[in-house]
């Protein structure tokens, strides 16, 4: 008998707690245990101070950090107190100074490292019924974030041309994979704003290990390119996206499977500069790609058009409303980065030297990984799906159980209110959410910085000498 048959939203909460303790096939749960995180410190010969800072706690600090409003060192020192004197042990110190010693010596490569190996074993452990037709559908899709003026940051990640030089801030590129049934982030790129190989696709290249035969990319027209989809069928990828405006799709041409809907050749281009001989002639000199016009239709709005590039070539197996409602799926993959950044707070870092920033981004990663996970927990527990749970409530739950103490006491009957809480509110499906990019609560009436802080410091000085 599987778990999901023996869990159910009304089940007693003794009974759910014997099932929980019996049902070792329960997914998620073996995601991230302090045995994982001394298995990778051990193997990287991490070394710090262990008096009241050991990996563990200095990661789980950092993540209480990253997850929290303000985001500030006192808080998490604060939580580590709490921690030692529940436990009935001498406490640290109130100042910042040795978890910020431990936090910069915890090497980027465990918390990148635990953020995949999180996201890959949810992967394998997707219940069939979650999947489309046994496919996992990727997400793809690319944003920026922003970090303190520092000379480290600037040297590495450099301010755009349009922002005066101590005025603007260093701005990264990141690129994402995101599982499209469990929501976790499964891989990520970082790199410079502008520049050589900086683009959203150079930085996909950089994860496509991340793609598995028999999944199904989904991405925006960016990535709709001959070698990025030569990449993903040497794979044997699936792809689904939408037809870039450069290139001109003609119905009267190719192999007709429909109205608007043929399979066409697409010639290899010339090799591009990043590429070197040897990659370029592994390429076949054509692609066989499926074009179809899929329409948008919304009540009170225009009827939209749009043509989707894939490699399901055969209609009677993917049809073309299959494909419109697969590619409909795409824009949770919009929703998933607003979440991290806005929700989470990752839009505007604040490490000061790049090492921190990658750091930092990890570590959201991995507390935003960690909430997917108890989501997915919550929904197969109860017979949902993770995409149905809202992940702003799971995260505020998770919080304020924290926030009680409970989830210290490792207790599985509280852990159970946690999950029946989570899975309680459903959200329904909205495909191109999107709300509009206006303020109402006007910003303080302060003139904008046209000049480094420390000039205005100097002029201050000067006037006050003056008069």
């Amino acid at each position: 008998m599987s778990i999901s048959t023996i869990i159910t939203p009304n089940s007693h909460p003794k009974k759910i707690i014997v099932s929980l303790k019996l049902a070792k096939d329960l997914p998620f749960r073996d995601v991230l245990s302090s045995e994982m995180i001394s298995e990778y410190t051990q193997t990287l010969e991490y070394k710090a101070r262990y008096d009241f800072y050991p990996p563990d706690i200095t990661l789980w600090a950092f993540l209480s950090q990253v997850i929290d409003d303000h985001q500030t060192l006192e808080a998490a020192v604060g939580r580590v107190i709490a921690f030692h004197i529940t436990k009935g042990k001498d406490a640290p110190s109130p100042n910042t100074a040795a978890f910020s010693k431990a936090r910069s010596k915890l090497p980027e490569e465990i918390i990148s490292n635990l953020v995949k190996d999180s996201a890959g074993k949810m992967e394998k452990n997707i219940p069939n019924n979650w999947l489309w037709n046994l496919f996992h559908l990727k997400l793809v899709d690319g944003s920026t974030v922003s970090m303190p003026d520092t000379p480290e940051n600037q040297a590495l990640y450099p301010q755009p041309d349009s922002q005066k030089k101590g005025v603007g801030f260093p701005i990264a590129r990141i690129v994402v994979a995101i599982s499209c049934v469990t929501g976790a982030l499964l891989d990520l790129a970082i790199g410079p704003y502008s520049g050589k190989e900086s683009g959203e696709h150079a930085l996909l290249r950089q994860i496509l290990d991340v793609f598995k035969p028999g999944d199904v990319a989904l991405g925006d027209s960016y990535y709709a390119s001959f070698f990025l989809i030569a990449m993903l069928m040497k794979k044997g990828v699936k792809f689904i996206f939408p037809q870039h405006s450069a290139r001109n799709s003609d119905f009267r041409r190719g192999k007709k499977l429909g109205k608007k809907d043929h399979i066409v050749k697409w010639i290899k281009p010339k090799k591009p500069e990043w590429m070197d001989q040897e990659t370029y002639d592994s390429f076949e000199n054509e692609l066989e790609i499926r074009e179809v016009v899929i329409r948008s239709e919304k009540k009170g709005f225009r009827i939209k058009e749009r043509i989707l590039v894939t490699n399901f070539l055969n209609p009677t197996e993917v049809s073309r409303n299959n494909l419109s409602n697969l590619y409909s799926y795409r824009w949770w993959v919009e929703l998933d980065i607003r979440t991290i950044k806005q929700t989470m707070h990752m839009g505007i870092l604040k490490g000061k030297t790049p090492e921190m920033v990658h750091k930092e981004i990890w570590a959201h990663l991995l507390a935003y990984n960690l909430i997917r996970k108890i989501m997915a927990e919550a929904a197969y527990a109860h017979n949902k799906k993770p995409r149905e749970l809202s992940f702003t409530l799971a995260m505020n739950l998770i919080k304020a159980f924290r926030d009680a103490g409970i989830l210290a006491q490792n207790n599985e009957e509280h852990y159970v209110e946690l999950l029946k809480a989570i899975a309680r509110r459903t959200i329904c499906y909205r495909p191109g959410r999107q709300e509009p990019r206006v303020v109402k609560r006007r910003p303080k009436a302060f003139p904008r910085m046209q000049k480094p802080r420390h000039l205005y410091h100097r002029d201050e000085v000067i006037q006050n000498a003056i008069s």
